[in-house]
Parts: C-alpha cells; structure tokens; sequence
C-alpha cells in the first residue's frame, strides 16, 4: 500500500466579511489529495483535507519543500506497524525533514493539511467516519451523540447596521443553533456595546454569546472592553490582545472576572505550553482554541491537549477554531468540550454538511466515511478538480 499521488490546489474564500485587522476577500485555503493504489469501486481511495480558515493558502511551501519530501520516502516508512494503514506521526515527520525548530508560521498550516489528509485517507480504508479512528487512536470513546456547538459570525460589512447583525444571527437560530460569537474592535467602544446589546436579543443570555477582538486590543483598551462587557455575563472574550502577549493576557485574566478564550493564533506545543504557563489562564474557566489546521495537524494538536491536562486543564474547555467539519470530527473523537461553526461565511468550506444533525445546542457528524468533505456541497466540486 503506497500513496501515488499528492496534489494540492489554491481555492479561494467566498463573500466579503472583515474582523478588525482582515477582510476576508482576498484569503485563500489549499486543498489537498493524498491517492493510494488501494481501489474501491473502480477508484483510488483519496484522502482529503485543507489547512483551516484564517490564513493564506501555502502552495508555495507544499509544492516546493514538502509533497517532493513526501513522495521522495520510502512507501512503507510511511505505514503503521500493522502496514495496513498510513501513520500521520511518520508523514508529518517526512514532510517537516531538515525544517529548524521555531518559526511555526505557514509551514505549520502547510504540514497540518497533509497530515490531516492522512486521517481522511485511514478513515476511508476502514470505511467509518474520521471522528471514529480519531476516538480509537487516542484511547477514546468518542462522543458520538454530538458536541457543544455555537455560531460564530457577527462581523463588520461594508454597510453594517446592528439590524444586519440581528438578521444573521436570528437566521443561525433557525438553523438549529442557540449559541453564538460575534466580533468587536472594529468600531468603537459604544458602537460595539450597542451592537452586543442587539445580538442579545437573540441569543437572549450572556452565557450564549461570546465576543472576539482578534487579538486587537492594547491593555488599557483591553481592560476598558472587559469593564463594559462584565455585566453581561458572555461565553468568554476572546483573543484579547496580540496572540505572543502573554503578559497582557494575564493582566486581563487577573482584572476580569469573566472567561477568556484564546490560542487559536498559536501553532505548535511549545507555544501553548508557555500559553499556560505565563498568560494567566485559569483552570476550568478558560478556553483554549488552538486549530489543528494551522498547528502541524492532529499529532500535534493531540500533544498540545496532553500538556494542558497535566498542567490541570481540562479538554472539555479546550474548543478548536475553524468551524468546519475537520475540526467537528477531532471535537467529537477527542472528547473535547465543543466547536465553532461558521454556516453563514467562510464557504465553501466553512460550516457543516446538510446531513449533520444540530439542535439542542450540540451537532452531530454524519456517518460518512472520513471527514465527510465529499458531502458538503460547495466543496464537492473543488474536490472533483482536484483529482482530475
């Protein structure tokens, strides 16, 4: 059993949405394809996955340094002990060959769409879906009746109105969520207390609503923002200042007596590792958020998650980034307390399948062997590209 294949394709994200330091427009995602010579129905089985949502597609980095490390090794160094599924630990190890410690940028999203794409590709080889081998690898039960879901959406339009904010959010609602975040930073102290007091009005209690400055605020800023936002009581406040200002994240922690989320913007284990050792997080009150799209994938990621439970947190408050179906299913495996959803933006790959069950504030994957990318509508037909 070998990978034949290993293609990557640039694909662009659809609408107009900005935080407060990025519009959306211009950013782009690489898909990739890891084929085998395993054939099943008159095709190769293909494993799939992208690099998560928030950064630039890396082809350049793919393309030059890691798909030819990748098809340079040997086939069975690539394989389990049982030989008869594909190692992600080995892969990630092949493709990060002569890479310098340090330096965890785009090479680390890079990395995380290929190895992710090896858990897709061992799915498929067993005919069950990824959230299943996930469970399995990790010594897991899985929580296959669903996870923790919110929202996430609320961000500034070239014409925005609190009205605008309202709409999208009762629209979520009627999807089956009752759990959302939303964006500040972007306007002004008043305007963005106005526009939380109007999405309130849908989420109708603090604690399912969650703000995110996306890593904006300076400390007196941050700490103007906590003092306003503290007699709504909200989810969390999340990504307060720059993601490396590990102090300011402690002053805050220490001055707020809300919940804080951050880690989304840290992309390897020695980077959280000194999240929860300096930045002040507070065991079984804070969440993390680390993606495993932009962190080196699931090997990684499961690393950073063993760490934090021998420093005294807890998984169940550590809740991935991305909102799509990749992280939906490492949620679910891993036993993690939740995930984000994106099902109004960030298409085609953002948000869940139309067959994922939501409702009571939990959702559920499909049974669709591997990550189930092949479901999701909008995504299909890069899908299809890609193996042609």
């Amino acid at each position: 059993m070998r990978i034949t294949s290993v293609k990557e394709i640039t694909v662009p994200l659809e609408g107009n949405v900005a935080n407060v330091f990025v519009n959306f427009s211009e950013h782009t995602i690489s898909l990739v394809a890891l084929e085998t010579d395993v054939v099943r129905n008159g095709k190769p089985v293909t494993g799939y996955a992208f690099d998560s949502i928030g950064r630039f597609a890396q082809g350049g980095i793919l393309r030059d340094r890691m798909i030819p490390r990748l098809q340079a090794a040997k086939p069975e160094s690539l394989l389990d002990a049982s030989g008869e599924a594909f190692d992600p630990e080995a892969v990630l190890k092949t493709v990060m060959r002569n890479e310098k410690p340090g330096g965890h940028g785009d090479r680390a999203a890079a990395a995380a769409a290929i190895e992710l794409a090896v858990w897709d590709l061992n799915a498929k080889l067993l005919d069950e879906p990824a959230h299943v081998t996930i469970a399995r690898r990790y010594g897991r039960q899985g929580k296959r009746d669903g996870v923790n879901v919110y929202a996430a959406g609320g961000y500034y339009y070239p014409e925005d109105s609190t009205q605008r904010l309202v709409d999208e959010f009762a629209c979520y609602r009627d999807m089956g969520f009752d759990s959302f975040k939303m964006k500040i930073g972007g306007a002004d102290l008043k305007t963005d207390i106005e526009r939380i007091e109007a999405a309130l009005t849908v989420a109708k209690e603090g604690q399912r609503l969650a703000v995110d400055a996306n890593g904006r605020f300076d400390l007196d800023t941050a700490l103007a923002y906590a003092d306003a936002i503290t007699p709504f009581d909200l989810r969390w406040y999340e990504e307060i200042g720059d993601p490396f200002d590990f102090d300011l994240n402690r002053q805050v922690a220490q001055a707020f007596a809300g919940r804080i989320a951050t880690g989304e913007n840290l992309f390897s284990l020695q980077d959280v590792t000194n999240l929860a050792m300096y930045g002040g997080m507070r065991a079984g009150k804070d969440y993390f958020q680390m993606d495993p799209g932009l962190a080196y994938g699931l090997t990684e990621y499961a690393r950073m998650i063993d760490m934090l439970e021998a420093r005294g947190f807890r998984r169940v408050d550590v809740h991935p980034h991305g909102g799509h179906l990749i992280n939906l299913h490492i949620a679910v495996g891993l036993e993690l307390g939740g995930c984000e959803a994106y099902p109004g933006v960030f298409q085609p790959f953002g948000g869940y399948a139309s067959g994922c069950g939501i409702g009571g504030g939990l959702v559920r994957p499909t049974d669709a062997p591997g990550f189930g990318l092949e479901e999701k509508d909008g995504l299909r037909p890069w899908l299809a590209r890609l193996a042609d």
